[in-house]
């Protein structure tokens, strides 16, 4: 039996994320074999007269192939890939796997490969840049467990969550982008937190479902040099197979001087990647109203409601600062009263309190409103 919840969500995301036009061709890969929504996806391509191409992989076979990683190997491996993502108008990319931890025991130095080469030069080169994109994760038992859900229960979820009406949370989000835009100097304060930085002319982009499936985010990015302060996330962060916790961060003139966690020394073998992950090259504000706690899945985690993260490593070219780097590291915070509450300031004024907009103009992206 068909579930019209999938059928629904390959419509949306071909005609709402990918907006998706007769005689472009879509990149679908999906990590994992998820069957129904790859052939939905595929159907619906044909539907509006596109040309899908489907790639299957593997988290187990990767970490095979990143156990014994050369540079020579890899940077081969991403002229391959990068040659197919130049043809391509579309790209989809599914995502699921039932070990968020399959990369826990691959060694940084080869983790430090494939960010330079597939990372590098096939998503933040061209896929990024020069496609129509959509990143998603699929429901699966896993994921279930991680969310402390049934699967039956999870997959409820997963749909509320993914097919909600983004138009709607697209245009609620107007006017929080009009007072970023205006904004100089941003405050956040909590437990563990007080951190000062500017988002000065830098611009703010809203995330309604066109990139990411769930969705719920509004970004822009610190003028580099300007972050001073500390911050202490209260949300589990896996990064590169492994979960952090406890991550408190100082900064100084923008860079992190000091970094500790459940693994202390581990934290700091990824912010000596290079120069630029010391350095934060994204802040966002997330705003979905059906995703209220972590999951340890950034897709899901970095969108819950009245939360932010804060992201040390490359910026992005629409929210540009300057930073680069071969890391992202979306970390999450939660400032809802359960998580020990938390305050956002723009140039003085509260504009979020304990995860709810306190301003008028803010108010229709508080959850009631969005659902």
């Amino acid at each position: 039996m068909k579930d019209p919840r999938i059928e629904k969500l390959a419509k949306n995301l071909i005609h709402y994320s990918l907006r998706l036009q007769k005689g472009e061709k879509v990149l679908i890969e999906n990590f994992g074999l998820q069957r129904e929504l790859v052939i939905a996806l595929v159907r619906e391509v044909y539907a509006v007269g596109a040309y899908p191409f489907v790639s299957l992989k593997d988290h187990q076979v990767d970490r095979a192939l990143l156990l014994g990683a050369q540079e020579e190997q890899f940077n081969m491996m991403a002229e391959f890939e990068a040659n197919v993502m130049k043809q391509m108008d579309a790209y989809i990319g599914l995502r699921a796997g039932d070990n968020i931890n399959e990369f826990a025991d691959v060694p940084a130095d080869k983790m430090k490969i494939h960010g330079k080469t597939i990372m590098q030069k096939v998503h933040r080169d061209i896929r990024v840049p020069k496609t129509k994109w959509v990143v998603l994760r699929y429901p699966n038992p896993s994921m279930a467990q991680l969310a402390k859900m049934s699967t039956e229960a999870f997959e409820d979820f997963y749909f509320n969550v993914c097919n909600l009406d983004y138009g709607k949370m697209d245009r609620a989000m107007d006017a929080l982008v009009e007072l970023m835009n205006k904004t100089d100097e941003v405050r956040i304060t909590g437990p563990g937190t007080d951190l000062t930085f500017s988002i000065k002319d830098i611009p703010a982009v809203k995330c309604s479902g066109q990139m990411n499936i769930p969705d719920g985010e509004v970004y822009t990015a610190p003028v580099r040099d300007s972050v001073n302060g500390t911050i202490t996330f209260n949300t589990p962060s896996p990064y590169q197979g492994f979960t952090f916790e406890n991550v408190k961060l100082t900064f100084k003139d923008g860079k992190i001087i000091e970094a500790t966690a459940n693994d202390t020394e581990r934290i700091n073998q990824i912010f000596d990647t290079d120069e630029g992950a010391r350095y934060i090259g994204e802040f966002a504000i997330g705003v979905n109203p059906y995703i209220q706690h972590p999951m340890q899945d950034i897709l899901f985690d970095e969108k819950i409601d009245g939360s932010f993260h804060f992201t040390p490593g490359q910026c992005y070219d629409e929210a540009y600062n300057g930073n680069h780097s071969n890391i992202h590291w979306d970390m999450v915070m939660i400032q809802r009263p359960e998580y020990g509450g938390g305050e956002i300031y723009f140039d003085g004024v509260l504009i979020r309190k304990d995860g709810r907009f306190v301003i008028p103009q803010l108010e229709p992206l508080n959850p009631e409103n969005l659902k």
